[in-house]
């Protein structure tokens, strides 16, 4: 059985997640999120909303105009769930038919009261967006009933949501983050619609993607990937496929068996060999999601805050992982204010054992400088006291 240091675990998944090179030279959009398999989108915009921070992390040529081109009614990209609402390449869509269904399953069963499934109240948005073409929020007025909560929603958009979720609806295009909502058959190109595959044909190809782009792993992370299948439903695709048993070593130094595909050995041994580029890493990016997976390859124990209440969180609002070499080697609390033009650094941690010189605090200056001008501000600014160099 072939053992896979923890070392080469480290270069093969950042290989696979297209941070092992510098993020220069010419960039190809839609081959970079097919690579990645989507790209999540967040609504908090605390330097660059998150689905663009991601593919500017992997080249610096990108440009957060530059995905708009490529939503919705260009047949490149429509959005949906994985784990969370995300981007997802169009010629995805026959396989994502399952995931429609599960999750209006989900939504009915756990989020949303009977009056989203009323089918008078979906017939009256879809005639709207029938007869008038695509339709945000705005062009619907009813109101949150009952007590005013966190994440309550008026009905128009619960079943706008239902809707979406659903696959009946589909994002047409976004204008200012804002999105507009119109018919399915009206936004993915016909040639994919008419693709019908089997529940079994769809299940294959999710969890051979999923692998595919994690390059070695459990059943667990390959579940976790996509979110479309069940543990039961991914075992039983293991089973019957010609896998590889590998043995993968952790940070920690422990081994633990997980599957790949053939030809592992030589995909280790053509690695790149990752940059010694600095990268300030979204919380939302494909690289860290799988926490679990984060800490057992790197030892890196991460969790946004953004939800804990700021006098229980540990780190702090909007925190980003640093990544240099194979190592994650910092943490850094940014803000963006764009009054004052300025990106500032509200906190800073090193990471135990790791050693901050001069030429490490160089390369993160020099990162911080190209952040800030990515997010639209001018002048970084640290609001703790910087660190000396040891």
């Amino acid at each position: 059985m072939l053992r896979i240091s923890n070392k080469q675990a480290r270069w093969f998944w950042l290989n696979k997640n297209l941070l092992a090179k510098p993020p220069i030279g010419s960039f190809d959009l839609m081959q970079t999120v097919k690579d990645l398999g989507f790209v999540q989108i967040d609504t908090i915009q605390n330097v660059a909303r998150a689905h663009h921070h991601i593919l500017w992390s992997r080249n610096q040529n990108y440009r957060s105009c530059m995905i708009d081109d490529y939503l919705g009614r260009s047949g490149q990209l429509f959005e949906h769930f994985t784990h969370d609402a995300s981007m997802i390449p169009c010629e995805f869509f026959p396989m994502w038919r399952r995931r429609f269904d599960l999750m209006r399953d989900r939504v009915e069963r756990v989020y949303f009261d009977s009056k989203v499934t009323d089918k008078k109240e979906q017939r009256f948005i879809l005639n709207r967006i029938t007869q008038e073409g695509p339709l945000s929020t705005e062009a619907f007025d009813t109101k949150v009933e009952g007590e005013k909560v966190m994440w309550a929603r008026p009905p128009h958009k619960k079943t706008l949501d239902y809707l979406w979720y659903a696959g009946v609806l589909t994002t047409s295009h976004r204008e200012k983050f804002r999105k507009y909502y119109d018919l399915t058959e009206r936004v993915i190109p016909k040639d994919l619609l008419d693709v019908e595959l089997s529940q079994q044909e769809q299940i294959d190809w999710l969890c051979e993607a999923a692998l595919r782009r994690l390059g070695v792993a459990n059943l667990s992370e390959i579940r976790k990937f996509w979110e479309a299948a069940s543990p039961k439903e991914i075992k039983a695709w293991a089973e019957a496929e010609n896998l590889e048993t590998v043995v993968v070593q952790a940070h920690d130094g422990s081994w633990a068996e997980a599957l790949t595909f053939g030809g592992i050995e030589e995909a280790l041994d053509e690695l790149a060999k990752p940059t010694s580029r600095m990268r300030i890493i979204n919380p939302f990016d494909p690289a860290i999601r799988d926490r679990a997976r984060l800490k057992r390859l790197f030892g890196f124990d991460y969790t946004i805050e953004i939800f804990v209440p700021a006098a229980k969180r540990q780190w702090g609002y909007y925190v980003y992982p640093i990544l240099q070499n194979d190592r994650f080697i910092g943490r850094i609390e940014l803000k963006a204010d764009r009054k004052a033009k300025q990106l500032q650094v509200v906190a800073f941690w090193q990471e135990e054992k790791v050693k901050w010189g001069e030429a490490r605090f160089e390369a993160l200056d020099k990162e911080l400088k190209q952040f800030a001008k990515f997010g639209g501000v001018e002048d970084v600014v640290w609001l703790c006291d910087r660190p000396k160099t040891t």
